[in-house]
């Protein structure tokens, strides 16, 4: 049976055009030094030569840290560099088809968007899913709607897999994202486009502890 990669309160994702002009190398050290245990590398404009040695590097500094590392849609370079997982769109790939290739090892994570999207992940085998964007975000240029808060709360009480919430969330509004069920949390340009990304990390894990608290 596969571990679930998502028992742990901080998804980091990769996103270094929002990076103050640090590498991914960079930020994902600081990710691991505060204490994150899963981080996905996602670059949609780099070139694949440079994305496959990015994430042959960053693979080889998570699995010294003992953090679990997922590649965004790159279905081949997560194959070549023997990453935890892979983590792709509605758009992407059937998921089916993924299994295919990276076998029945590999974590498969899956965006969804709706009660019917996140049911049909269950039944197709994803073994966690992204539920999101809870907010308004721009770090993707392609990204749907929000779906809010209610969403987040339908999967929280129906949907049995690991699940991230993920899409606009903030140090200032964890607390609600929390007090709708979400255990673990992705935020992204929060984290790396903070100047000091350790502290950010205490403050937000701080922000988690009152609001669940209250």
């Amino acid at each position: 049976m596969k571990r679930n990669i998502l028992d742990t309160d901080l998804y980091g994702i990769t996103a270094e055009e929002h990076s103050r002009g640090r590498s991914n190398m960079e930020v994902v050290k600081e990710m691991i030094a505060a204490g994150i245990k899963v981080i996905q590398y996602r670059e949609k404009e780099k070139k694949m030569c440079y994305k496959y040695e990015e994430c042959l590097e960053i693979r080889r500094l998570t699995k010294e840290a003992g953090v679990a590392f997922i590649i965004n849609d790159d279905i081949d370079i997560a194959m070549l560099v023997k990453a935890d997982g892979v983590h792709i769109g509605q758009e992407d790939l059937p998921i089916e088809k993924v299994r295919e290739l990276v076998g029945p090892d590999m974590v498969i994570g899956l965006s969804t968007h709706s009660p019917e999207q996140a049911q049909d992940a269950v039944s197709r085998g994803a073994d966690y899913i992204g539920v999101g964007p809870i907010y308004r975000t721009y770090t993707k240029k392609d990204v749907c709607e929000p779906v809010g808060l209610e969403y987040l709360e339908y999967v929280a009480n129906h949907i049995h897999i690991p699940f991230v919430a993920i899409g606009g969330i903030k140090e200032h509004n964890i607390g609600e994202v929390r007090k709708k069920g979400a255990k673990c949390i992705c935020l992204v340009t929060e984290i790396v486009g903070a100047e000091n990304i350790g502290e950010k990390i205490r403050r937000i894990r701080d922000a988690m502890k009152i609001e669940v608290s209250s």
